[in-house]
C-alpha cells in the first residue's frame, strides 16, 4: 500500500466526506446519532453522552495518516447541501452531518483494510450510505493501492449485509457465537472484495 494523509474532502453526487471536528454542529450531529439507540444495537458500544462524544472526536481529530498497521480514519459523511431551516430560525441553513464512516489499515504488509459505516435511521434506504462507502473504496484501491477491503459486522444487521453485497462484497466467513456482545454470545459475519474486483465493477 501507499501511505496517505486526508487533507481534503471527498465530494460525491450528494455527499462530503471529511475530518470530523470539534465544532458545536459536529458534536451536535455526532451526539444526535450515537445516543440513538436504534443506530448504536449493533455497534460495539451503548449509547453515548455527549461528553463521551467530545472525547472520541477529540482522539479521532488527531487521526489523518494511514502509513502503518493500525492507523484509522474516522470520517464525517455530510450532505453536499444545506437542509432547510432550522426549526427555531428561518434564516439558519447548514450542512448536516449524518452518519460516519471508519477505515482502518488492519495489514500495511498485506494491503488489507477494513471499511465501517453508521447513518443515523432518519437518513437510511437513501442510498447514501452506499455512495459513501463507494468513494471510499475507491480512494482505497486507488490512491492507497490496498489489495483487500473488508467489513466486520453483524450478521443480524440486514442493512449493513445489504450494503455489503451492493457494493460487490463476497461473503466470505461467519464465525458462530466469538463475541461476548452487550450480555451475549454474538455472531460475526466478514465481507470482503480485491482490488481486481472492484475495478471489474467501475468498468462495467
Amino acid at each position: 500500500m501507499k501511505p496517505f494523509e486526508f487533507r481534503s474532502p471527498i465530494h460525491t453526487e450528494r455527499l462530503i466526506l471529511r475530518s470530523l471536528t470539534l465544532s458545536d454542529h459536529d458534536i451536535d450531529d455526532l451526539y444526535a446519532q450515537q445516543s440513538n439507540a436504534e443506530l448504536t444495537q449493533y455497534m460495539l458500544y451503548e449509547p453515548r453522552d455527549r461528553d463521551t462524544v467530545i472525547e472520541k472526536v477529540t482522539e479521532w481529530t488527531e487521526r489523518e495518516v494511514l502509513a502503518e498497521s493500525g492507523d484509522y480514519l474516522q470520517l464525517a459523511i455530510e450532505l453536499a447541501d444545506a437542509l432547510p431551516p432550522l426549526p427555531d430560525s428561518d434564516a439558519i441553513r447548514r450542512p448536516v452531518m449524518i452518519g460516519t464512516l471508519y477505515f482502518k489499515i488492519e495489514s500495511a504488509e498485506d494491503s488489507n483494510a477494513e471499511i465501517g459505516w453508521a447513518l443515523h435511521p432518519h437518513f437510511q434506504g437513501k442510498g447514501f450510505a452506499k455512495e459513501a462507502a463507494s468513494a471510499l473504496l475507491d480512494l482505497a484501491f486507488g490512491e492507497l493501492e490496498l489489495h483487500r477491503v473488508f467489513a466486520n459486522l453483524d450478521p443480524r444487521n440486514d442493512d449493513s449485509v445489504r450494503l455489503c453485497l451492493a457494493l460487490g462484497m463476497s461473503h466470505e466467513a461467519h464465525h458462530v457465537e466469538d463475541m461476548w456482545f452487550k450480555g451475549a454470545w454474538a455472531d460475526t459475519g466478514i465481507y470482503a472484495i480485491l482490488d481486481r474486483e472492484w475495478r471489474a465493477r467501475a468498468a462495467e
